[in-house]
């Protein structure tokens, strides 16, 4: 989890093994893994009311999420049968959806982070959490 210092080495090997990932099937599989994980991150945080780790974490795994489609097309340009990836994808997207849509109804709508010495972060946790729903429902 967020904040110790294995997790800032697992970071680092996280972007250095997207370059283990050849192709475009390859990194479809890098990005949807990952969004996996961030996912399952995020939903762990919110449920121990780590709400700034929490909210960070779906970031990552929207935006990990979202580049999971141009490697795909990218394929199916080359001429490549992407009926599988796609059908995963769809999966994918639909227990992303089921997962978000529970975890809405548990967090606040809102929360303020306040850090000792710094200005305080508002968050709009269920708006994130909404976007993210937007974002896979695109793919169903």
């Amino acid at each position: 989890m967020p904040g110790g210092f294995s997790y800032k080495l697992h970071s680092l090997y996280e972007n250095l093994s997207k370059y283990w990932y050849f192709g475009n099937f390859g990194q479809f599989t890098y990005n949807l893994k990952e969004s996996d994980k961030y996912l399952v991150e995020a939903k762990t945080l919110f449920e121990y009311n780590q709400y700034l780790l929490g909210f960070s974490a779906l970031e990552k795994s929207d935006t990990y999420f979202i580049n999971t489609l141009p490697n795909l097309i990218k394929a199916q340009n080359k001429g490549e049968n992407i009926s599988t990836y796609r059908q995963l994808l769809g999966e994918a997207a639909q227990k992303h959806v089921e997962v978000l849509t529970k975890l809405k109804q548990e967090v606040p709508d809102s929360f303020t982070w306040t850090p000792e010495k710094s200005l305080p972060t508002h968050l709009s946790l269920k708006s994130a959490i909404d976007n993210s729903i937007k974002i896979r429902d695109k793919f169903l």
